[in-house]
């Protein structure tokens, strides 16, 4: 619970002010501003276990993990003393270290489609190296991709993005010309005949399909039943490579990540996030015939200075080592308890609201149905988003300050801490109920 609950931050306040003269928004990236919930930013200071505390003494139960990273709670003391202890003997080299090896085998156990792969520093450096080593592989142009599904900010990547792309209200961005995404081709998701329309009337022109298996970028939204074989299935059909944007789902909703879950293995998957253990780190990766289509074996270049960097592959080799089966065990029991918890807590106060989750990633939608797509996930009523949001906060608990993004649970949150959640919740949605 924060120190002082209802509490002004002044700090927060200034700090702002300040910000908002060095940075655009007074942030480095756009949903940190709280344009979608309105106010001030909170300015953090530390993070402990399940707990951030701001520069103004105020503590909160953290449920945004650094927006999914955080898997075993801020400040690990196993993934401090790896960082530590790597830091000691320099913290860059530009060249290859043996650790990098050792953490590449160890996803590549976890993940078994990731044959070979490169480390790169994130999740926006694996989707757009990704897609150019589709096109160097199939010598095709095209891609597709789903609508509000958000892979980063690579110029082709933005036609129709989820993310605060979608929080902020544009359907795509400014600065990127009409030729970037001329050859993307946008499909709802789950939307199984719309998809199919679209490998058709692109028949031998798509390089690759790329979709977060489980969007979490308009939102926790799950796939249909049949909605990833098919995908498989039409890649395989026309020729196209299937990209599965793992960057939140790896190693968040099982050790294998969303194909391990669902069963479909695509072509090539893109990390980020946990694999880094709260470091900058990126990785992209699958067939071995496809990812020899990179420089130094082959044509299709991408370079970077900071690629592998020691810290990085030291953190998220502590955090992966810490993610067995147990660890998933307890963190879908955490989800479950939050879901039955919370769902009865919507289901009182009458409010029209659902918690989508998958294991310990989940929504709460202020929506009158089932979110399957952007299209239903935009009938959400964003303004009493915002005040529960706010109501939250100001009873010690940080929650993703837009409706359309996915909150975290950690191996740091507790049984107890869920029930402290849940009857803050409760407090919040009667009082929204009982309001006009």
């Amino acid at each position: 619970m924060a120190t002082n609950p209802g509490a002004k931050r002044p700090r927060s306040s200034s700090l702002y002010e300040r910000a908002q003269s060095l940075f655009p928004g007074g942030v480095n990236s756009p949903v940190r501003a709280f344009k979608a919930v309105g106010g001030t930013p909170v300015f953090i200071e530390r993070g402990v276990g399940q707990y951030v505390f701001d520069v103004d003494g105020n503590r909160y139960m953290d449920f945004v993990g650094s927006w999914g990273p955080m898997i075993l709670g801020h400040a690990d003391p196993d993934v401090l003393v790896a960082i530590v202890h790597t830091a000691a003997s320099g913290t860059s080299f530009g060249a290859p270290t043996a650790r990098e090896v050792e953490f590449g085998e160890l996803v590549r156990f976890m993940i078994p489609s990731l044959e070979k792969m490169r480390l790169v520093s994130s999740g926006t450096e694996a989707t757009m190296s990704a897609l150019r080593v589709a096109r160097g592989f199939t010598g095709r142009r095209r891609i597709i991709k789903v609508e509000g599904g958000y892979h980063g900010h690579a110029d082709l990547l933005l036609a129709k993005a989820g993310s605060g792309v979608v929080t902020l209200g544009l359907t795509s961005s400014g600065g990127v010309p009409p030729a970037a995404v001329a050859d993307t081709v946008v499909v709802p998701f789950n939307d199984l005949d719309a998809m199919r329309a679209a490998f058709e009337e692109n028949r031998e022109e798509i390089a690759a399909l790329i979709v977060e298996p489980i969007p979490a970028n308009m939102g926790v939204v799950l796939p249909r039943p049949a909605y990833l074989p098919l995908l498989r299935s039409l890649c395989d059909e026309y020729g196209a490579l299937l990209i599965f944007d793992e960057v939140i789902t790896g190693f968040r909703v099982g050790r294998g990540g969303a194909q391990e879950l669902y069963g479909v293995r695509p072509d090539l998957t893109c990390l980020g996030k946990i694999a880094g253990g709260g470091l900058p780190l990126g990785i992209y990766g699958g067939r071995a015939d496809v990812m020899d289509v990179v420089a130094p074996v082959g044509p299709v270049y991408q370079a970077g200075t900071l690629s592998g960097n020691p810290l990085a592959v030291a953190a998220g080799l502590a955090t992966l080592k810490r993610l067995d089966e147990h660890a998933y065990v307890t963190l879908e029991m955490l989800g479950r308890v939050l879901e039955d918890d919370l769902g009865r807590a919507i289901r009182r106060s009458g409010v029209k609201a659902r918690l989508q989750r998958i294991g310990s990633a989940f929504t709460l939608f202020f929506a009158p149905e089932e979110v399957v797509d952007l299209a239903t996930a935009k009938q959400s009523d964003t303004e009493l988003y915002a005040k529960f949001f706010h109501g939250m906060l100001e009873r010690g608990f940080m929650l993703p300050p837009a409706q359309y993004e996915a909150a975290f649970l950690s191996l740091a949150h507790t049984m107890e801490d869920l029930q402290t959640f849940a009857s803050a919740a409760r407090e919040v949605l009667d009082t929204l109920a009982s309001k006009p």
